[in-house]
């Protein structure tokens, strides 16, 4: 396990002189580039072959225009881990920038044991994101007394409509999304999806099973400071998801049609910006700030830097009510949060996420205090 004190010690090691800012060519790299550059860092995005023409190509740095200034190409993202290239990375005096697909491509093993490069956030808090962790996001939840859909045990146990998630077949980090009313309904159309290929019996048996929330989804993406000792919200939004989309632009006798034929994807491709209503601001707040003090609880040192509570706002006898289902542990990969105003109320401009990681590095780097913010 590298300790927190060995990433510290990494990052005070690089001195005075400029920082550059790394992560993983895939996810949210360009908002953290741009970030970075404008921050005046030097930014590094590591590629795997084949997959290098965005970073490498249409952002490269030149002229004035684009924002990736270096491509480190790998055979594969999981080469990230060999000594020669965690040297290079500490040569170039970066701190990494975890987000979902480093998570997958490289390993919670991985990059608790074997990537010897500081990483902006909570290194252990990462592996929490999943549900087979223990503590995981549920038992963060839990402790900051977070309203969540409620979770059955058992197929046996479903009373009311319920979704059911599992691992895909092929794809073991996305997820296939069903939903059932009665155990016999769980039945059927878990075998439905294992005799397609769509999921395996093993990966039905791990599925979490929970209430149906009916409410508008949000995505509520925070942000915690360490140099400032605040939480702030960076932004709202919703999601594109194929093939969801696309069957609710149809009226309801073609949708019935095409799901004759077709199965529901809720596969993520992309984000929509939307505001929040200013009375549900304090609400959303107090739930950002309970998870923060759950999270230094169970995993110390907590949150650093940007984290998404994903859910939606529910009607209730007394008002409207977040309800969350999923967490993001790390850069929650929507880089159209500025386009909501919640920033430039904060700061009197548009901030990204990428620039708001970079600002916090640059405070704690003026300050001698990057041992605050590494793990």
């Amino acid at each position: 396990m590298i300790s927190r004190k060995e990433a510290a010690a990494i990052a005070t090691g690089y001195g005075d002189e400029s920082l550059s800012v790394a992560c993983l060519g895939s996810h949210s790299a360009l908002d953290i580039s741009s970030g970075a550059k404008a921050e005046g860092f030097k930014s590094i995005v590591v590629c795997e072959r084949g997959r290098e023409e965005t970073y490498a190509k249409y952002f490269k740095s030149g002229g004035g225009r684009g924002c990736v200034d270096e491509i480190i190409l790998l055979d594969s993202f999981r080469d990230v881990l060999k000594p020669a290239i965690t040297k290079r990375l500490r040569d170039e005096r970066a701190i990494f920038v975890p987000h979902r697909s480093f998570e997958v491509y490289v390993g919670y093993d991985g990059i608790e044991n074997g990537f010897r490069v500081p990483i902006f956030g909570s290194r252990q808090l990462l592996r929490a994101e999943e549900r087979t962790a223990k503590p995981n996001q549920y038992d963060l939840l839990a402790a900051a007394k977070i309203r969540t859909p409620k979770r059955f045990a058992r197929p046996e146990d479903v009373d009311r409509l319920a979704i059911v998630k599992a691992p895909e077949a092929k794809r073991g980090y996305e997820r296939a999304f069903f939903t059932v009313s009665s155990p016999e309904e769980f039945r059927r159309k878990a075998a439905e999806m294992v005799g397609k290929g769509v999921a395996t019996e093993e990966g039905i048996r791990g599925a979490v099973i929970e209430e149906y929330v009916l409410g508008a989804h949000y995505n509520f993406n925070f942000f915690y400071s360490p140099m400032r000792g605040e939480l702030e919200l960076l932004g709202t939004d919703t999601r594109r998801q194929t093939n969801l989309d696309g069957i609710l632009r149809l009226p309801a006798p073609e949708q019935a049609e095409i799901l004759s034929h077709a199965r529901v994807k809720q596969i993520e491709v992309g984000h929509i910006a939307c505001t929040l209503r200013e009375s549900l601001l304090e609400k959303v707040f107090g739930i950002g700030e309970a998870f923060v003090k759950a999270s230094k609880k169970l995993y110390p040192p907590g949150i650093i830097g940007p984290f998404a509570l994903q859910g939606a706002i529910v009607p209730e006898e007394g008002g409207e009510e977040p309800v969350v289902f999923d967490v993001s542990l790390r850069v929650p990969g929507s880089p159209g949060t500025r386009f909501t105003p919640y920033t430039e109320y904060l700061f009197g401009e548009p901030v990204s996420v990428g620039r708001r990681i970079a600002m916090e590095l640059s405070s704690a780097s003026a300050e001698r205090k990057l041992g605050d913010v590494v793990t």
